[in-house]
């Protein structure tokens, strides 16, 4: 990251350190730093835990998928929803394995990319959910809502 931070950085400081400003060199830094961002959005993914992918491979025999969905709502802003669908949309990314698939619409990606896709069960529930979301601040007690960081 550091490596292609300085090379994006490296013909817009050449251009700075021509006009000898430093405010210009940190707005220099700001724009190699936005450019980074960029690249590595292009590379967006969702972790699946294995014991998601197991329960998956029990419960969608069938060709369904676990579809997750961002929306706004819930406590802090948004929340995750999860379904079972079979239906593939023209927006939608894979990941998974072919018998355990978890499918999410790139617009939902961008609030939950890095994060890992869980399945947990405890004595008085069971269900999925979204845990180690780098891009939430915070979260409700339940997990089913978050906040973005800004």
């Amino acid at each position: 990251m550091t490596y292609m931070l300085r090379q994006l950085a490296k013909p817009i400081l050449q251009r700075t350190l021509l006009n000898g400003s430093s405010s210009s060199i940190r707005l220099a830094a700001k724009d190699a730093a936005a450019n980074a961002h960029a690249t590595n959005t292009q590379q967006q993914q969702l972790l699946v835990s294995e014991s998601c992918l197991k329960r998956l491979r029990e419960i969608c025999s069938d060709g369904s998928f676990l579809r997750i969905t961002v929306e706004g709502g819930g406590c802090s802003g948004f929340q995750y929803k999860f379904d079972l669908d079979n239906k593939l949309n023209k927006d939608d990314l894979q990941f998974g394995e072919d018998k355990a698939k978890v499918v999410i619409d790139t617009i939902s990606l961008d609030y939950c990319t890095g994060a890992t896709v869980d399945y947990h069960s405890e004595l008085i529930r069971a269900g999925f959910r979204m845990i180690a979301n780098p891009l939430a601040e915070q979260g409700c007690s339940c997990g089913s809502s978050f906040s973005i960081k800004l």
